[in-house]
This record gives structure tokens, C-alpha cells and sequence, in this order.
């Protein structure tokens, strides 16, 4: 039977393009589907996280985002105040992004790299594989599958000509209304809308010389009816993101005058401004119920939606492309088993779960003020007021601005491809990330030397960590004979052997742990059919080790 290409990705936001950039550095041939032009008119996020800035690391592309028109010297502090000529309640100092440095967790670090700046190093990435083609202003109009594959059918919206295109699998990428979603009958649940919310990007020359406050990077507005908005420094020169929070559930449209007194409001003051772009939005938390059926998925905002309290969303999403896309690849060429594909949903949809919920969570500290009509007092209730609420909001918005138990440290302990020991921890409820090789937990990172993490390892095919004198020829020969990926790491070095806890650790493409014991399996074959998708029950999951397997398999 013949095939156009491998997948077709419905949507070309950050995820679609992320999922295309993987499938590329792959080999695979893909498709990209998008129905606008590519332009952003106004950036839905502006941090990179640090998983996503691992994965950045490994596509080669950190430089691209470093180098992005952010200024790598602007403050990225949190403050918290009345009106930027008003009271300062409370500020989180961070350092600009040129001054930071890598936590000893990772290699990499969070980045500001606002939409309207990473989705072009994304495209320019995807792009750069001839496997990968780019059709904007094109139309996805449904899709037929069926056991060999799936026919897509597509509309070019400036000449008006149908096509269809025979993929092997589609992804829907696109977005919180997924029509791909909706094709398959997919349902959500959570708590639905949370506010209704407008964003408003305006242009003024150096706002920050118009107050008397430090420069910050996200300002949060307190008033005497409790938190009302945001400004984020979009650019870190001259433009802004202005949210206006909206109260409750309740959804109005602002006209350009009440916009520009949102505006005046921020400031304290009347000043002359450009209003580039008003979007009204609905802020929700909602998990498909399912994240895909036969040969179609989703991925993203198709399969998750949540307030961007936190900056999981885009994140989130990407988490989502890099395990689809190994498994993807890997039923492509071959070794990839029928539980492989299968594993994705029981592996991403408990982290989007876990997110959603996190994020929400924030918005709930954010919006904890409430009414304090006595805020803007002039005297020493107000004084006292101010202090109280400023040190109870700034311990609160912690939970916020730390999150690398959240980026770093979800396990897919609940995957058909990944064998436990027993071990697996309380991952949703932690609140502090420590690495560890709990198998479905991310491998953990070191510098191997200058310039060189173990993470960098991880990507193409599994990689077996190996210390002391184990022996692991009982699985290279396996692997050989079933034609999977398999490198070997042997190291010496106790410290490293410490951190990864066990004398064998197979790691994943996706860079997550798959399998560890302190000694070689009396079945090596059984391991490898078993974390590359082969090792089925009827039910469709691997049987639980017991007996003589458990002792092979722990």
C-alpha cells in the first residue's frame, strides 16, 4: 500500500512543531497541517522550561533560544503591589537570564523565549529535516482510518483544492478545540471554566521610566476588591501583556477605553499607549478522557487545558510530543511493539492530570486576597493591612515560582513499558524533586565531564547504564537479536553508581528509566519484549512479575 508520509500533525503551534522537530531528528516522514500563517499575534506563553530545555539541548537548538530577542539582562522578578505608583506588597527576586545558572539537577535551565520567538526556532528546526513538510493556510476537513493506516482530508484555503493524504498515523495537535478530538468522540473532564479572562498586548517606550519601582518581569495587581490583573514584560523592552483577571465566571468584552483605563490603572497614571491586540479567553482546567483511538492521538491543548498559572501548559504539551514521537519511530521501524503506543495514554494523561490541578491550584493563590476595602488607606490599619497581606500572598505565590518537583519530577509508574521494582514513590503529592532511577522516572542527570551531562546520552535508541563488573552481554545479544536500539554505558565512577542507585539502568529513548537491577537477568529477550512494547496479556498490559520472573526482572 502506498503512503504520502509516516504522520500527519494536525497544528503547528509549539507542540505540533516540537512533534514534527523529533519525528525529523528521527528520520521519520511527517506532515504538518495548519490552517493560519504561522504568525503569532499574541505569544500564549513566554517560558521554556527546564525539561523542555533538556530536550532543546538535545535537538541541538539551546543557542536559538538563548539567543532570542528576550534581553538576556532583564530582571525576571515577581512583584506584587497596588499600581506601579502605588504600594509594593511583596516581590520574588529572580535573576535576569543571562545572570542564572543551571540548578545542579539539570544541564539546563529555564528559559524566556516568549511564543512569538520559540515557535519560529521550532519551525526553523522541523524544517531543517527533508523528512518534514510545512502546508500552512491548509485545512484538515476529517479523516477516514483504518487497519493500515489513515486518509486525511485537507482543503489549501487560498486556492480552495481538496486533497487527501495517506498517512500510517495522525496526531492532533491542535489545539483546546481539537477538531481531531471531537472526531473520535473524545470527552474531558475537570472542573471546566475557571474565570473568563482577556489578554491585551500594548506598546509604550519604557514603561518601567514612568514608576518608581523596580523593574520586574510579571506584575500582580491588588486591589481594595482583591487581585484584578497582570502585566508581564512580553519583550522586556517596550512591549506588555496586560491579563485583566475578570471576576469569577462572568464574561464580558472590554471596549478600547476601558482597556487603556485597565492600563492607566497598572501604572497609577494616565500615559500614552499602542494596543496591538485584545483576545478574549476562557481559562480552563479539563484531561481528555482518552488521548487517542486506532491510529490518531492528540497531544497538547487537544488533551489538556489549564490555567497558565505555573507555565505548564506549553510544557506540558512538549512532554507529550517527545513520548509520542519515540514510539511513533519505533513502531515505524519495526521493533516497537503494540503495547508501545498504547503506553502513551497511561504515561502522559496522569502528568496532565497532576498539572492541571497544580495550576489551578495556583490560580487559587493568586486570586486568595480576596476584599480588603482598607487596602489603599492612608493610614495605620491600611499600613498594617498592606504588610499582613503582602507576607501572606508572597509565601503563597511560592508554590508557583518553584516548580521543579513539577517539570522534572513525574514518574510513569502506571506504564505498560516500564517494569517496577516496587520502588515506585507518592510522585503527585511531592512537593521537592530529588533524582533518583525509580523505573518511569527521568534519568538522572551529572556531568561526565566539561561540558558533558549523562542526559546527553539519551535520545536515539536505549542506553544501558552499567557499573562495576556486571555483565551485560546477555542483553546486548538480545537486543541484537531483536533489533532493538541498544548502546552501553559502563562507568566507573562511585559517584555516578551512587546516583543512578543500581548496577544496571536502561534507559529509554525519552531519556526515562525503563528497567534497573544490581545484577544481569536470567532472561534478558523477556526484559526487552516486555519495555519495548512486545510482553502482552490478553488485557493488553504485562503480566505482573512473580516467582522466578520476579527475581529476573527486579
Amino acid at each position: 500500500m502506498s503512503f504520502d508520509t509516516d504522520v500527519v500533525i494536525v497544528g503547528a503551534g509549539p507542540v505540533g512543531l516540537a512533534l514534527a522537530g523529533d519525528l525529523g531528528w528521527r528520520g521519520k516522514q511527517c506532515i504538518v497541517i495548519e490552517r493560519g500563517t504561522g504568525q503569532i499575534y499574541q505569544p500564549k506563553m513566554d517560558m521554556v522550561g527546564i525539561r523542555t530545555m533538556e530536550y532543546c539541548r538535545r535537538w541541538g537548538i539551546v543557542g536559538d533560544v538563548e539567543s532570542c530577542p528576550y534581553p538576556r539582562d532583564y530582571p525576571q522578578d515577581n512583584v506584587y503591589l497596588t499600581s506601579l505608583n502605588g504600594y509594593e506588597l511583596g516581590r520574588e527576586k529572580f535573576l535576569s537570564m543571562g545572570a542564572d545558572r543551571p540548578p545542579p539537577v539539570s544541564p539546563q535551565k529555564r528559559e524566556r523565549c516568549p511564543q512569538n520567538m520559540f515557535d519560529p526556532i521550532l519551525k526553523k528546526f522541523a524544517s531543517s529535516f527533508d523528512t518534514v513538510s510545512m502546508l500552512y493556510r491548509t485545512e484538515s476537513d476529517g479523516f477516514e482510518q483504518d487497519e493500515d493506516g489513515v486518509t486525511v482530508n485537507v482543503t489549501d484555503l487560498e486556492t480552495g483544492y481538496p486533497r487527501s493524504i495517506r498517512a500510517k498515523f495522525l496526531i492532533g495537535c491542535d489545539g483546546a478545540r481539537s477538531r481531531v478530538a471531537a472526531s473520535l468522540g473524545i470527552t474531558y473532564s475537570g472542573a471546566g471554566v475557571l474565570t473568563y479572562t482577556t489578554n491585551v498586548i500594548f506598546q509604550t517606550p519604557d514603561l518601567n521610566s514612568l514608576h518608581d519601582k523596580d523593574p520586574g518581569y510579571r506584575y500582580i495587581f491588588i486591589g481594595p476588591e482583591g487581585t484584578w490583573g497582570t502585566l508581564v514584560a512580553i519583550n522586556g523592552r517596550d512591549q506588555w501583556r496586560m491579563s485583566i483577571v475578570g471576576s469569577g465566571k462572568e464574561h464580558k468584552t472590554y471596549s478600547e477605553v476601558e482597556v487603556r483605563e485597565f492600563a492607566w490603572r497598572c501604572l497609577g497614571c494616565k500615559f500614552n499607549l499602542e494596543i496591538l491586540s485584545v483576545i478574549p479567553w476562557i481559562r480552563s482546567e479539563l484531561v481528555a478522557d482518552s488521548y487517542g483511538a486506532g491510529r490518531v492521538f492528540i497531544a497538547g491543548d487537544a488533551a489538556h487545558v489549564m490555567s497558565p498559572t505555573g507555565g505548564f501548559g506549553m510544557n506540558s504539551g512538549i512532554g507529550d510530543a517527545v513520548d509520542l514521537s519515540w514510539k511513533l519511530a519505533a513502531v515505524l521501524d519495526g521493533w516497537g511493539g503494540p503495547a508501545l503506543l498504547a503506553s502513551y495514554e497511561p504515561e502522559r494523561r496522569p502528568v496532565a492530570v497532576r498539572n492541571v490541578t497544580e495550576a489551578s491550584t495556583n490560580l487559587r493563590h493568586m486570586l486568595s486576597p480576596g476584599r480588603n476595602p482598607a487596602l489603599l488607606d492612608d493610614t495605620e490599619e491600611g499600613r498594617a493591612l498592606r504588610e499582613d497581606l503582602g507576607r501572606r500572598f508572597s509565601e503563597a505565590m511560592k508554590n508557583e515560582w518553584y516548580t521543579l518537583h513539577i517539570h522534572l519530577g513525574y514518574v510513569y509508574s502506571d506504564s505498560p513499558v516500564v517494569i517496577p521494582d516496587g520502588t515506585a514513590p507518592d510522585w503527585k503529592a511531592s512537593r521537592k524533586y530529588v533524582q533518583n532511577t525509580v523505573p518511569g522516572a527521568r534519568a538522572p542527570h551529572a556531568w561526565l565531564e566539561e561540558g558533558r551531562s549523562t542526559l546527553d546520552l539519551f535520545g536515539k535508541g536505549y542506553v544501558l547504564m552499567a557499573f562495576g563488573d556486571v555483565q551485560t552481554s546477555g542483553l546486548e545479544a538480545a537486543a541484537s537479536q531483536l533489533h532493538l536500539p541498544l548502546s552501553v554505558y559502563r562507568s566507573g565512577s562511585t559517584e555516578l553508581a551512587r546516583l543512578y542507585e543500581k548496577a544496571l539502568v536502561l534507559v529509554r529513548p525519552d531519556g526515562h528509566v525503563a528497567w534497573r537491577s544490581d545484577g544481569a537477568p536470567d532472561d534478558a529477550a523477556e526484559i526487552l519484549r516486555w519495555v519495548s512494547g512486545w510482553k502482552m496479556t490478553d488485557a493488553g498490559r504485562p503480566p505482573a512479575a512473580s516467582g522466578k520472573e520476579r527475581a529476573s526482572v527486579n
